[in-house]
């Protein structure tokens, strides 16, 4: 799984690098997105889901969140999952 660091970013750059990381994943495959709180984590899983991707995972780690984003095809395969927010240990 790929992972990357959004966490120093701001909208809309957070949607832009989410988006062209997705765009190099293969159907099936997932995105692991380290982003911080607020604007970010409420937009990149609601960007994700309305461009018919899934949200495998929302947790908080460390005072960051990791959101597990796996591509869909056009059809919005899993579109409208929504799991609640976990916080990992640590």
């Amino acid at each position: 799984m790929k992972t990357i660091d959004v966490t120093r970013d701001h909208c809309p750059m957070t949607f832009v690098k989410v988006k062209v990381a997705l765009e190099a994943l293969a159907e099936g495959e997932q995105l692991d997105v380290l982003l911080c709180a607020g604007e970010p984590l409420e937009n990149v899983p609601k960007s994700a889901q309305e461009a018919g991707d899934r949200i495998v995972e929302i947790r908080e780690e460390r005072g960051k969140y990791h959101v597990v984003i796996e591509k869909h095809g056009p059809d919005g395969v899993g579109r409208s999952c929504r799991l609640p927010l976990r916080s990992s240990p640590g």
